[in-house]
């Protein structure tokens, strides 16, 4: 049986101020907060150590950019394009993935708490040795996506598309795939202890148990 939990979400006041992502560039010490961030076009941006506390982005694409060791709390992104974007090492805490564009974005190192990603193409992207408490992954595609080496505690996938989707070393006690789609996982059977299956997908690990299954 899978452990439910809900998702803390993303403490934002209503009145915030529109604000334009270029000022953080003229910081000592990158920090935005409080602001509306919209319409806004940037690739190739390299930002470490990017502070960010209740902000929302909408329809603000950062592509191919680098945010090593950024710490973010209280993040809405709605819209949005961070493809090939970098966010290693990262704190990532209360914030909200929204119809985003994220293919091959990593996530490496990082520490992901409260977050969800709802609606979002996230094909290809590194979680490898990131520690993910409390996530939610609903209703996206995560096809070739790497979760190797990685901590998981109340994490779920609901209506993802999870193909060639890479476990490795991560074990999946309490994670509900049932609802999810998929041809081919890299998993150890070790590590499928405990996860949460249909019935149809039952049929597939059997044979990968080297089980002859009568269909």
């Amino acid at each position: 049986m899978t452990i439910k939990f809900k998702i803390e979400l993303p403490l934002i006041p209503n009145d915030l101020a529109k604000g334009t992502f270029e000022d953080v560039f003229y910081d000592e010490e990158p920090y935005l907060s409080n602001q509306l961030i919209t319409n806004t076009s940037r690739e190739n941006d390299s930002i470490e150590r990017l502070f960010l506390s209740k902000v929302i982005f909408q329809k603000v694409s950062l592509i191919n950019s680098d945010f090593y060791k950024i710490d973010m709390t209280d993040v809405i992104f709605e819209n949005c394009d961070l493809s090939n974007s970098k966010f290693n090492e990262g704190i990532i805490h209360r914030v909200t993935f929204k119809n985003c564009k994220l293919l091959g974005v990593d996530f490496s190192g990082a520490n992901l708490g409260n977050v969800s990603f709802e609606g979002c193409m996230m094909n290809l992207c590194n979680f490898g040795v990131a520690r993910l408490k409390q996530i939610c992954f609903d209703q996206s595609s995560l096809r070739g996506t790497s979760y190797y080496d990685c901590q998981f505690k109340k994490v779920k996938f609901e209506h993802c598309d999870i193909d060639e989707v890479d476990f490795s070393d991560t074990p999946l006690n309490n994670v509900d795939i049932s609802t999810c789609t998929f041809e081919r996982l890299n998993v150890a059977i070790k590590d499928l202890s405990g996860c949460v299956i249909s019935s149809e997908q039952a049929i597939g690990f059997a044979e990968l148990l080297g089980l002859k299954v009568k269909r």
